[in-house]
């Protein structure tokens, strides 16, 4: 059956692309699918931002989820029934406690990750988040914590090798430009952090076979390479769920809380800033052979306010056509191409060559108004650093 999509070897420097077999209409959902690892960011778990341990599904109420937000522990939330959260189905691991929204996740935790790294027999574990919430600190990109589950999933697996080659087809060559995405997640002291880590980790996997060469100094560059170079991002939002259902229902419903749902989000805005999700980060097989475009064709969602990852049609795409995402945020796509292949050479190692950059490649390489927004974004890496 034709899927509708299919990857194909583009040569150096792309690597693999995603491309259309049939025609995609505008938000028609190209495929779904879920990590083969992913975690919740550390310093987001530390501030009360509540999800699964396994999916990162929110677990709090709607309403629980405003007042702590906004600040305000008297807030009504109306419409209290299209709440998506289930708390009759939450369960927790009897030993370290962590919570999870179903047992269906707790299961899949224990059999892939969880039983190497619950905290009451690991206090590894808890040594490791803490070392690297002392090096890398919000706004989060990263978490070690994903490449300890990355490391007790092939430990764990019943076919080691296997589970080792899935997570080695990602991109992990550390050549010298790759090395500033370790440096990257690092932070300034990178090489300090770096022989730190190598402390640390090792000392969680105590009786390590098959990962044994991902635990030293060079195994583990490696490993922040996969993760800062294929990493995805992921949101999600109790609050921003019940929303959507607020703008399925009839148009009375919706203009009833049309004020309350704009003020709620300027009370979170004032209070919180853009720290409105729960934020994590995911490594997903068929995800990472979508590149980069600045007049992408689809974009990355997370419909079921879970890890699992929807790829959406901006546009109507034609057969034959490379299917493309952003790799950056709409403030900076709405930049000048100069101020756009800064922040992807930054984080992603790469200069744009897409359609959209060859046509402004006459613009000057950069306004007074992107010098302050890039000045911004560094000051707002670098201030936690």
């Amino acid at each position: 059956m034709d899927k509708g999509y299919e990857v194909r070897n583009l040569g150096q420097p792309k690597g693999v692309g995603l491309f259309a077999t049939k025609t995609f209409e505008e938000n028609d959902v190209i495929f779904e699918e879920k990590p083969i690892v992913s975690c919740q960011f550390a310093w987001n778990e530390t501030y009360e931002y509540s999800a699964c341990h396994h999916c990162l599904r929110p677990l709090e109420s709607t309403e629980e989820n405003l007042r702590r937000l906004t600040g305000n522990r008297a807030l009504v939330l109306p419409l209290p029934d299209l709440c998506p959260t289930n708390k009759r189905t939450h369960v927790i691991c009897d030993d370290c406690q962590v919570k999870f929204c179903c047992e269906e996740c707790k299961n899949d935790s224990i059999r892939l990750y969880h039983r190497m790294l619950c905290e009451k027999f690991n206090p590894g574990v808890c040594q490791l988040k803490n070392a690297w919430m002392g090096m890398h600190y919000p706004p989060e990109t990263a978490t070690a914590m994903l490449i300890a589950r990355l490391i007790a999933m092939v430990e764990q697996s019943d076919d080691k090798e296997r589970m080792l080659a899935s997570f080695l087809e990602f991109d992990h060559k550390l050549t010298e430009p790759e090395g500033l995405v370790v440096a990257k997640l690092l932070g300034q002291e990178g090489a300090r952090n770096l022989g730190v880590l190598s402390e640390v980790i090792p000392s969680v996997f105590p009786a390590a076979t098959h990962t044994k060469g991902l635990l030293t100094m060079d195994g583990l560059k490696t490993l922040f390479t996969l993760v800062g170079k294929n990493g995805q991002g992921i949101g999600t939002s109790v609050f921003a769920e019940w929303v959507k259902k607020v703008d399925e229902g009839d148009p009375e419903t919706q203009a009833s809380v049309e004020g309350f749902i704009a003020s709620a989000y300027q009370a979170m805005e004032e209070r919180v800033g853009s720290f409105l999700n729960c934020e994590g980060s995911g490594l997903y097989a068929l995800q990472r052979c979508v590149n980069h475009d600045c007049d992408p064709s689809a974009d990355v969602t997370f419909p079921h306010s879970d890890y699992t990852l929807a790829l959406v049609a901006r546009r109507k795409i034609a057969p034959g056509e490379e299917i493309t995402t952003s790799y950056l945020d709409d403030c900076i796509m709405d930049r000048s191409r100069h101020t756009r292949n800064k922040a992807l050479k930054e984080f992603y190692l790469f200069e744009c060559k897409c359609n959209k950059c060859l046509e402004q490649a006459d613009e000057p390489d950069v306004t007074s108004d992107d010098d302050d927004m890039i000045s911004d974004l560094e000051e707002e890496e670098d201030s936690f650093s």
